[in-house]
């Protein structure tokens, strides 16, 4: 693909132009070296159609293209081209397209071509009725006093991990000197690759951790000089295999049936934040520094499953909230639980 020639000099401005419009927005430079080759791919095959400007290009040509591409052998093991390598290209048919619209250059309807089956990548989440679900089974053993406690952690639990879209470890690490009521800040000292993040949250949020904090946990701790957050029924800092048990509890409390057969685990609440921003139109930069992704490679992946929750069309908005301060940008879910 890297040397796929291409004669016209309109195609070679844009596939360079693609490019540094993904540097611009922070994509990997896996992404920004790999997407563009695969852009030359559909550049190279307009031009054996007799297209070489970038105003004839239509979503019947691409939509043509793609099948083409579907039908092609794979070269270097035989067979056809695995599902994983055509969602890659979709992905740049996808990006491309957003980039032509955003830069002006073409205005093209939305391309509507399915994903194709790669249950390597199965991302599962939980829709917010779901969540809210959750939530209100730790509410319904409250005549229990001895039960309470448990019930503040588990509302603490679900609010880290999915207010706040903690990861497994993450959350584990969690000390009481991490979280700054005042400003409604979570500070992650040990997020992924050691790096530090800073996380808002809202109102109810805090209302939930400070029930945990200041009514639960001091019948739970043992040890006056304990830091953790979240404590075990032994007193000690809370093991994560414990807290996904927790989570598998409130599931089958439950009386949603769908919700009982999902696959339930701490991961899938911070894909579930994550696709709840999504919908709600939060930018994916915002929701890339939210999560503390590295790169927006990591986070488009959220594009892929609010696409095909809405059936065919055309994307929610994903243009950045205005007036949002820099850590008060998770105002979504306020009033939700």
């Amino acid at each position: 693909m890297k040397n796929l020639p291409i004669k016209s000099e309109n195609f070679q401005y844009v596939e360079k132009s693609f490019k540094e419009w993904l540097d611009i927005l922070g994509y990997a430079s896996s992404t920004i070296y790999g997407l563009p080759l695969h852009i030359r791919e559909l550049f190279h095959w307009l031009e054996q159609q007799g297209c070489t400007q970038i105003k004839q290009l239509t979503v019947p040509l691409i939509k043509e293209y793609y099948e083409q591409l579907k039908t092609r052998s794979n070269q270097r093991r035989g067979g056809g081209l695995s599902n994983a390598y055509l969602n890659k290209h979709l992905q740049a048919l996808y990006k491309f397209t957003e980039y032509l619209r955003q830069s002006g250059r073409l205005i093209l309807p939305y391309l509507n071509i399915e994903w194709e089956t790669d249950d390597t990548k199965t991302i599962h989440w939980l829709t917010q009725e779901e969540i809210k679900e959750l939530y209100n089974v730790t509410h319904g053993y409250n005549e229990n006093t001895n039960i309470e406690p448990f019930n503040a952690r588990d509302r603490a639990i679900l609010t880290i991990f999915y207010g706040c879209g903690l990861r497994r470890n993450e959350g584990y690490h969690l000390d009481l000197s991490d979280i700054n009521f005042d400003r409604q800040i979570l500070h992650v000292r040990k997020g992924k690759a050691y790096k530090e993040r800073f996380v808002p949250f809202n109102k109810t949020n805090s209302q939930y951790l400070q029930e945990y904090l200041y009514d639960a946990r001091p019948q739970l701790v043992k040890d006056g000089k304990q830091n953790a957050f979240f404590i075990s029924q032994r007193g000690v800092r809370m093991q994560t295999q414990t807290m996904a048990l927790r989570l598998k509890l409130l599931q089958q409390r439950s009386n949603n049936l769908e919700l009982q057969q999902k696959d339930v685990r701490l991961h899938v609440l911070r894909h579930s934040i994550a696709t709840h921003l999504l919908q709600n139109g939060m930018s994916l930069e915002k929701i890339g520094r939210f999560l503390g992704h590295a790169s927006l490679e990591s986070t488009q992946v959220y594009t892929h499953l609010v696409e095909s929750e809405i059936n065919g069309t055309e994307p929610l908005p994903t243009q950045p909230y205005r007036n949002i301060p820099k850590y008060d940008y998770i105002k979504l879910h306020e009033d939700e639980h």
